[in-house]
Parts: C-alpha cells; structure tokens; sequence
C-alpha cells in the first residue's frame, strides 16, 4: 500500500497525479488540494482540513464526493498537513508522496519540509517525498545510500537538518567529499550533480534533507 497526500499548494506546481496513480494507492486530500483531486478526476479516501481556503461551493461539493471527511476548526494545535500526516503514518503504508505542499506562503512550505522529520525522529522506516514539478525532497537518517540519475533533475543538494551532519562522504558526484564535517547553514552541498549513472552518499551522525532540482 502506498498513500499519496495532496494538499492546497499552487497548482501550477502540481505535477501531473495520473503518473502516481495505481491499484495499491490511497489518496489523502488536505483542505484545497481535494478538490484538486476531484478536478483530476480522483475521489479521495480521506480528506483533512479546516477547509478556509475553499468557497462554499467547492465545500459543498467537497461534502458530496468525499464520503470520509476529517473537517476541523481552523484554531488547533496542528496544520492541516499534520493531521493528514499522522494518519497516512498510522496506516504504516510502504511510501507517502506529498504534492501542493511548496511554494504560496512560506511558514507552510518550510512547517511542511519539518514534518519529513517525523518518521526518522520515530525511528520508523518509512519513504516519505515532498514532490512538484521541480523538486523532489526527503528526509534521511544515518547510513549509506545508492542515489540514481533523475531524468531532467540534474542537480543533487544536501541540508543538514539538525545542528549538523558528520561524516559526509560523497562518491561519483562533481564535488565528492570524504568523511566531513557540515553544520546547519552550511552551504558546501549545494547543487552538487552526478558524473555517472549512480552515486551513493553517507554520513553517521545527524538527518540530512535531500533535495532534487532542476532549474
């Protein structure tokens, strides 16, 4: 089982959800991003939301398709993403990928990058990627890891997430490193880029937010 979360995001960032779509997949709508999903022609099996964002109209047609909606206040201690978060975890799913969660307003993008922690401060072994058309991010915890070319998404940066991250070590790529030493706000894994088919990166200690871009 897979589950793919949509959330209210730009649109325009959106990439095409059909290429996601399959069998073993549950889709999770949150607040406008459900009817992103209807307007695709995808009935989701939960929606979360305050539903703020969306008019009476599309509320009302929210209220039609979606047979199990999780509507909440808009005063709570979690954002909307959180709630739908939680629960596709709960689910203990094989993956989650997560759309209309960059760009708009910023505090929503960077809280949304934050919750990639939770599954490795849960020490739970779970692939959780924020996608749009892009970028791809995700979160990883201590080890050593094979990462392949992407098709149109030459460059490769590395971002501690925590105060910082030893033993980066870097192999295949335009700027390898060995066995070095990166505090947060550090730039030095910036726009790296392969030089073959495949790298792998490593580090021992901290978590590390791994991004794929193209320009």
């Amino acid at each position: 089982m897979k589950i793919n979360i949509v959330a209210g995001g730009p649109h325009n960032l959106i990439p095409g959800l059909e290429r996601y779509a399959g069998e073993e997949v549950i889709w999770v709508g949150v607040d406008r991003g459900v009817s992103y999903l209807l307007s695709a022609g995808i009935k989701p099996a939960r929606a979360f939301g305050d539903f703020d964002s969306v008019t009476d109209e599309e509320l009302a047609e929210i209220e039609k398709e979606v047979s199990n909606l999780n509507k909440f206040k808009p005063e709570k201690d979690e954002t909307d993403m959180e709630l739908a978060l939680n629960w596709s975890m709960a689910q203990q799913p094989e993956s989650i990928l997560i759309f209309g969660a960059t760009g708009g307003r910023l505090d929503h993008f960077m809280a949304n990058v934050q919750l990639l922690v939770k599954p490795v401060l849960e020490e739970k072994a779970l692939q959780i990627e924020i996608i749009d058309r892009t970028n791809i991010l995700n979160v990883k915890k201590p080890g050593s890891y094979i990462i392949e070319k992407h098709p149109g998404m030459k460059y490769v940066s590395f971002l501690p997430v925590s105060p910082a991250v030893s033993g980066m070590t870097l192999e295949n790529f335009k700027y390898p490193l060995k066995d070095c030493h990166i505090p947060i706000g550090s730039t030095l894994c910036i726009s790296n880029e392969l030089i073959s088919d495949h790298g792998t990166f490593s580090f021992s200690e901290g978590i590390l937010l791994v991004v794929r871009s193209k320009d």
